[in-house]
């Protein structure tokens, strides 16, 4: 079915191939008429595990008042995970050992690194995607690094997850995040293979929300002043405001070097961006989660919507209680 598009001169809203994918609004921002048919010829990225049904994929997203550029450049530094989220994260601040992810293919389509456990891909301009090994290889046990196996009980269970996280672009220091982390694997031995759908439909999706809020949360601080000194510097010499000797900031380099490449340094903002970002805002309100996540996302709202009916119906409880108490008093004074 064809739309008719206005033309009248007074109107001034833009319209914008789209398309819906992965339950996922995706449009192309460029509203000349050219456009109108990108769809047919440049899909969205592709990402199999979110249109598997074996696959359980809790969705989440944020509003993060930081930079596009810096935001997905956190997402891919590994080495910050132990300190920015100590506590939070089953990390050991003290302990670990050296990881050394390598860029394997870097092109205008992105790059994909390879890791000690695992690859990484950065699909273009917004999609970062891990993917961890399966520690189970089906009835030959665990496959370990060197190539080797090591015997599993049961043998014959395997799990495939990752982790997609994808970052768009709002306006100069600020950008919207989505996350969702798709298993397909057994929470317990004896349950049937599609018990992670069950539990998914049974455990309320707001749960699913609070550790990721958290990491977000424990970032922000941090990610104000690193945007800040890299603004200082320039977005081109961005490796003047950061100090990066280890090999395990090899996919930091990876995106700058393809952010730098293939699309000038930094979001594109047609010429509307002066140069200077919005002020940092004092941590209160830089932590606020409501109007960041739980306005925008129903689960959420709704769970909010209930505590807080909870608490005004208990208050109005201890009130008629109150009530009665003093009624009660009054009345055997008065007799």
């Amino acid at each position: 079915m064809e739309l008719k598009v206005n033309t009248f001169k007074k109107a001034c809203v833009a319209v914008y191939p789209s398309t819906v994918q992965h339950d996922i609004v995706w449009f192309w921002p460029n509203s000349d008429p050219r456009y109108k048919d990108i769809i047919m010829n440049k899909k969205p990225p592709y990402i199999p595990e979110l249109d598997d049904p074996s696959f359980i994929k809790p969705m989440g997203n944020r509003e993060i008042p930081c930079s596009y550029e810096v935001q997905i450049q956190n997402l891919t530094d590994p080495a910050h995970l132990p300190y920015a989220h100590y506590g939070i994260m089953p990390t050991d601040r003290e302990g670990g050992g050296p990881v050394e992810p390598s860029i394997k293919k870097l092109d205008i389509d992105g790059f994909l690194a390879k890791q000690e456990r695992g690859i990484s891909k950065f699909m273009p301009p917004c999609i970062f995607c891990t993917y961890p090994e399966p520690p189970l290889d089906p009835g030959n046990g665990t496959a370990m690094s060197d190539g080797s196996k090591m015997e599993s009980s049961p043998p014959a269970a395997t799990w495939r997850m990752a982790l997609i996280l994808i970052c768009i672009p709002v306006s100069p220091g600020n950008c919207r995040l989505i996350w969702t982390c798709p298993r397909n694997f057994r929470l317990i031995w004896t349950c049937p293979r599609n018990y992670g759908v069950w539990i998914d439909q049974v455990v309320p999706r707001w749960i699913f929300h609070v550790g990721p809020n958290l990491l977000v949360d424990s970032d922000l601080p941090l990610l104000h002043v690193e945007e800040k000194k890299i603004m200082e510097v320039g977005t081109s010499n961005w490796q003047k405001a950061r100090f990066l000797p280890a090999k395990l900031d090899a996919l930091v380099f990876g995106f700058r070097k393809w952010l730098n490449k293939y699309a000038g340094g930094q979001a594109d903002w047609r010429g509307k961006f002066s140069g200077s970002l919005p002020a940092a805002p004092p941590r209160e309100p830089l932590m606020d989660r409501y109007w960041s996540h739980v306005v925008n996302c129903r689960s959420c709202n709704d769970a909010y919507k209930g505590l807080n009916t909870r608490a005004k119906q208990n208050a109005l409880l201890a009130i008629a209680r109150t009530t009665f108490v003093v009624m009660a008093v009054l009345f055997f004074g008065a007799s």
